[in-house]
C-alpha cells in the first residue's frame, strides 16, 4: 500500500508541471498585459514600464516561468497584483469556505442520487422508475446559474426561509441553497450510475441465492446488490467531489459564495496572473488528491481489489 501511494504521488509531479505550464503560457498570452488592465489606457507609458519590470513582466517568457518555478520549488506562489499580499494567504483564506460547500453539496448528491438510484432499480420499468430517471436528467441538464436563481426566488424572496446570498459568517441558512443548486447536477449523475450498477448485479446468481434462502429484500438490496455493485458508483463520487471542491464558479457567484471559484473568476477579470496559476494548480492538487483517495477507497470497499504493495 506504501509503494503504491508514493509511486502515485511521484506520478502527480508531471502532470502539475503540465498543468502550470500551459495555464502560466495561456495566462500571459490570452489575457494580456495586467498592467494595463490596473493603470487604464491612458497611463503615463514611464510608469507602466516602471511597473512591469518590477513585477518582471519586461522579461521574456521563458525567463518568467524559470522564475515562476523556481519560486514554485520552495513553496512560493507569488503576490497578488491586486491586493500586494502573497497568493498562498488568499487561496488559503478562500479554501475552507469552498470545502464546507462541496462537501455540504456532495451530501446532497450522494443522499438524493443514491436513494433515487436504488428505488428506480428496485422498480425497474414501472412509473417510478422512469419519474426518478427523469429528474435525474433534469438535475444533469438544468444550468447551475438557473436552478440557483429560481431556489433563490422561491426559498428566499418568496417564502423568506433561507438568505438571498452570502456566507453569514458560516451559518447554515446561507449554505442550504448553494449546496441544494451544487449538489443537484451532481446527483443526476450519481442516480443514473447507481440505478445502473444496481439493476447488473441484481441479476446475479449469487442474488437470486439470497432471495430463496428467504432474506429480507431491504438486506438483499443494501448488502448483496447495493455493497457489489459500488465501485462505479464511488468512482463516480470521487471525480464528482473533485468537481465540486474546484469552487463551482457559477453557483458561488450566483450566491455570493467567497470561495475559490468566485476568486478565480474575479483573478481572471482582473488579470491577476499570480491568483489564477495558484488557483489553478490548486485545483489540480485537489484532483488528483479525489483520485488518490477513490483508488484507496476500493481495497477497503471491496476485498477483490488489491493495489500494489
Amino acid at each position: 500500500m506504501r509503494r503504491y501511494v508514493l509511486s502515485r504521488c511521484g506520478q502527480a509531479f508531471p502532470v502539475l508541471f503540465g498543468v502550470t505550464l500551459i495555464t502560466f503560457l495561456l495566462t500571459h498570452v490570452a489575457l494580456g498585459d495586467p498592467v494595463r488592465v490596473m493603470m487604464g489606457q491612458r497611463a503615463d507609458p514611464e510608469v507602466v514600464a516602471r511597473i512591469r519590470a518590477e513585477y518582471g513582466l519586461d522579461k521574456p517568457l521563458w525567463h518568467r516561468y524559470a522564475l515562476y518555478m523556481g519560486k514554485l520549488l520552495v513553496g512560493d506562489l507569488g503576490y497578488s497584483y491586486r491586493q500586494g499580499r502573497p497568493v498562498s494567504e488568499t487561496l488559503a483564506e478562500r479554501l475552507p469556505a469552498t470545502v464546507r460547500l462541496a462537501v455540504a453539496a456532495m451530501v446532497v448528491a450522494v443522499v438524493l442520487g443514491m436513494a433515487a438510484g436504488i428505488v428506480a432499480a428496485v422498480r425497474h420499468n414501472t412509473g417510478v422508475d422512469l419519474l426518478m430517471m427523469t429528474l435525474s436528467l433534469l438535475g444533469i441538464s438544468t444550468p447551475v446559474f438557473w436552478l440557483g436563481m429560481m431556489l433563490i426566488l422561491l426559498f428566499a424572496v418568496s417564502l423568506g426561509w433561507f438568505p438571498i446570498s452570502g456566507y453569514g459568517d458560516g451559518a447554515f441558512g446561507h449554505l442550504v441553497l448553494p449546496a441544494l443548486t451544487l449538489g443537484a447536477l451532481q446527483a443526476g449523475y450519481i442516480a443514473r450510475m447507481t440505478r445502473s450498477a444496481l439493476l447488473e448485479v441484481l441479476r446475479q446468481e449469487y442474488v437470486r441465492t439470497a432471495r430463496a434462502k428467504g432474506l429480507k429484500e431491504r438486506v438483499v438490496i443494501l448488502k448483496h446488490g447495493l455493497r457489489n455493485g459500488v465501485l462505479p458508483i464511488l468512482t463516480l463520487v470521487g471525480i464528482s467531489l473533485g468537481d465540486l471542491l474546484v469552487g463551482a464558479p457559477l453557483t458561488e457567484t450566483v450566491f455570493g459564495w467567497p470561495g475559490l471559484g468566485r476568486l478565480l473568476v474575479a483573478a481572471v477579470g482582473n488579470r491577476d496572473l499570480p491568483v489564477v496559476l495558484g488557483a489553478t494548480l490548486l485545483f489540480a492538487l485537489i484532483y488528483l488528491g479525489a483520485n488518490l483517495v477513490v483508488d484507496l477507497a476500493y481495497a477497503l470497499v471491496d476485498p477483490r481489489v488489491r493495489l500494489a504493495e
